[in-house]
């Protein structure tokens, strides 16, 4: 049954009631918010606790990582930039992935925080994974696509969002 609606033009309905269409509909970015969050979540904590990563040159190291990259990403003055301080950039991208996890997951912020990630996705695809041949062998393109529906979105449910929406609406904030 459409509930007069056309079959081929299906719409869930705003006041959140009906069946599993809208339920589905209700909770579609509800994985997509898991598995962002989780993996920067788990990228920023990784780097962080990389006794290599998080130094100048050296096996793995974030320096020797981007100085093997500047000839060939779309950007080198990107590279160079964060060559400046190749410790400190690593720290930056870290912190930034940290805090992108925990804000999508929680669903603070999480625009904004999808913004942040889609921001690092772009600058590592620009730099970092600009070389891989095919292009879709490189990850970090996939990931700027990903964040656009949660920059579109948010978190409209299961979020600190939507309870800081829902004690506005009650005038309890």
């Amino acid at each position: 049954m459409t509930h007069g609606r056309r079959a081929d033009s299906y719409t869930p309905r705003p006041d959140g009631a009906g069946g599993p269409r809208d339920t589905a509909a209700r909770y579609a970015l509800l994985p997509l918010r898991i598995f962002l969050g989780v993996t920067f979540v788990y990228a920023g904590l990784d780097k962080l606790t990389d006794s290599a990563f998080l130094k100048d040159s050296g096996a793995g190291s974030i320096g020797d990582m981007m100085r093997a990259v500047r000839d060939s990403s779309a950007i080198p003055a990107l590279v160079d930039m964060a060559l400046e301080s190749p410790v400190g950039f690593g720290y930056a991208i870290a912190f930034g992935e940290l805090a992108v996890g925990i804000g999508t997951l929680i669903g603070l912020l999480t625009r904004i925080a999808a913004l942040g990630g889609a921001l690092i996705s772009l600058s590592l695809w620009l730099t970092v994974s600009w070389a891989a041949e095919p292009y879709y062998y490189g990850n970090d393109l996939p990931y700027l696509m990903a964040w656009t529906p949660l920059i579109l979105a948010g978190a409209p449910l299961l979020s600190v969002d939507a309870a800081l929406r829902a004690r506005r609406r009650r005038g309890t904030f």
